[in-house]
C-alpha cells in the first residue's frame, strides 16, 4: 500500500517528532523517577494505548468532530488538565520516611498503565496531532484512507513505545543510582509532583497546539 520512499519519509518525520521531549515524555520521566524503570515503561505502554484510541478516532473521523466543537475540545482538555494536577497534588502529599526511601511509590503496574492511558486519552492535542500529521502521508490512490491512517498510526505508536521506553530506562536508571539518600528521595517526589502539575496547567492554558511527545 505504501512505497518505500513514502515510508522512509514518514518514519524519519515521526522519529524527529518523538525524539523532541513533549508532555508524554515528561510524564514518563516523572513516573520513572518515582518508581523506577519498569514503572516508566509500563506508563509508556499505557500512553501508547491511549494514542491507539486516538488513531482509531482519527480514522473514523471523530477527531474532525472534536476540531469543530469548541465546547467538546475545552471539556476534554480541562478534564485532562484536572487529572494531571490531581496526580501532582497526590504525589506531593505523600510522606517520605527514612525507611521508605527505596520504595517511594508503591502504585501497582496495572494502575500505572491505566493512569498513563487516561492521561493520553484525555489529551485532545493528541487527537488533533494525528488528524494533522497522518493525512499528510495518505493518498486516495493507495486505497481506503481509514486503513492507511490506522497503519501509519500503528507504526507511529510502535516508534513512540521504543523512544518513550528509552526515556524511561534513562530516568529509571538515574533514580536507581540515587536510591538510599533521603534528600534525593524527597527531591524526586517534589520534582515528579511539580512536573504533573506543570503539565496540567500547560494543558489547561494551551491553545489548539498540534504537538505530541
Amino acid at each position: 500500500m505504501f512505497d518505500t520512499a513514502s515510508l522512509i519519509i514518514f518514519i524519519t518525520a515521526a522519529l524527529a517528532l518523538l525524539l523532541a521531549p513533549g508532555p508524554a515524555v515528561l510524564y514518563i520521566v516523572a513516573r520513572s523517577l518515582e518508581q523506577g524503570r519498569m514503572a516508566g515503561i509500563v506508563s509508556a505502554f499505557g500512553i501508547a494505548l491511549g494514542a491507539v484510541v486516538h488513531v482509531i478516532f482519527a480514522a473514523l473521523g471523530l477527531s474532525a468532530l472534536l476540531l469543530k466543537s469548541a465546547l467538546a475540545f475545552s471539556l476534554v482538555k480541562y478534564m485532562g488538565a484536572a487529572y494531571l494536577i490531581y496526580i501532582g497534588i497526590q504525589t506531593l502529599r505523600k510522606k517520605t520516611e527514612l525507611n521508605e526511601v527505596t520504595e517511594i511509590e508503591t502504585m501497582s503496574y496495572s494502575r500505572i498503565f491505566t493512569q498513563g492511558f487516561i492521561v493520553n486519552l484525555l489529551n485532545p492535542k493528541t487527537a488533533l496531532f494525528f488528524l494533522a500529521f497522518l493525512p499528510q502521508f495518505v493518498s486516495v490512490e493507495r486505497g481506503v484512507v481509514a486503513i492507511q491512517i490506522i497503519l501509519l498510526g500503528t507504526i507511529f505508536v510502535g516508534l513512540a513505545i521504543v523512544s518513550d521506553s528509552l526515556y524511561a530506562l534513562i530516568a529509571g536508571t538515574a533514580r536507581h543510582l540515587l536510591v538510599g539518600n533521603i534528600a534525593v528521595a524527597r527531591s524526586q517526589k517534589y520534582m515528579s509532583g511539580s512536573i504533573y502539575i506543570l503539565l496540567g496547567l500547560t494543558t489547561a492554558l494551551s491553545g489548539n497546539s498540534k504537538s505530541i511527545g
